[in-house]
């Protein structure tokens, strides 16, 4: 009796820190339940190995910044039957979309010796701005806990269950006293998509947005009540120009506060 195929798995690594995919390796042993059930394809932070395509599934993490990337994402989603991009950068266009705010030509020279060695895009942009993208996986880095419900949801046929709700219901699961109404810190929790397990506000820290903004955020109304509690404009741009400053909601709301 033929043996049945493994579904092939391949990591793809664009624009960005390696953080996501050291979230994989990170699942310990969960990894070992993940590797046998999918054949590894290509992982070159995991294993020098590489196997031809096509691809099952494809993670990609990483933001696109250069003309070499812009072409070789297509080549990826030619060789995925899945393509799931992971993490702020490959979803928002990361820490490294800052630069979409002023114009990349007067950077480069701050930065470079000799800039005329550098081939750049005027902007870091989200995968899903180039190829179709088949779900996404918020944060920075990821949380291990959806990828791996996400992998198993692929591999036996089911939609991934993951929350588009804020981080204020991970806080009021764990009864941790909310930051802003007990102390006055200003969060982002509210306009934040759950997924950390509101690691911060447990720590009487508000939010910082690193898993970009919830599904339909009232943005507005959180910088509204952050000014009530001593916020400047500058304040409020700085705090929504982070991890995720070029997901639409937090880009227009940092836009609206700047001088």
């Amino acid at each position: 009796m033929a043996a049945t195929r493994k579904p092939k798995l391949a990591v793809w690594k664009f624009a960005s820190c390696d953080g996501c995919q050291l979230s994989l390796l990170d699942c310990e042993d969960e990894l070992l339940a993940v590797a046998g059930a999918v054949e590894i394809a290509n992982f070159p932070e995991a294993s020098r190995a590489v196997v031809k395509g096509p691809y099952d599934i494809s993670l990609v993490e990483g933001s696109i910044t250069t003309p070499h990337d812009a072409e070789r994402i297509h080549q990826v989603r030619r060789a995925s039957g899945i393509l799931i991009t992971i993490g702020a950068c490959a979803t928002a266009g990361g820490i490294q979309a800052l630069r979409n705010f002023r114009n990349i030509k007067e950077l480069v020279p701050m930065v470079y010796p000799t800039p005329a060695y550098i081939e750049t895009l005027n902007k870091s942009t989200p995968i899903a701005d180039h190829v179709f993208v088949d779900f996404e996986l918020r944060g920075c880095p990821i949380s291990k806990h959806q990828l791996v419900e996400t992998l198993c949801a692929l591999l036996n046929g089911r939609k991934p269950n993951t929350p588009t709700y804020s981080v204020c219901l991970e806080c009021k699961r764990r009864g941790i006293v909310c930051v802003m109404v007990a102390h006055g810190t200003p969060c982002l929790g509210p306009v934040t998509q759950a997924g950390c397990g509101a690691i911060c506000p447990a720590y009487q820290r508000g939010c910082y947005g690193c898993f970009g903004p919830k599904e339909t955020p009232n943005t507005a109304a959180l910088s509204a009540l952050w000014g009530q509690l001593g916020a400047r404009d500058g304040d409020i741009m700085r705090a929504f120009r982070s991890f995720n400053a070029y997901a639409e909601p937090f880009r227009r709301e940092s836009e609206a506060h700047e001088k």
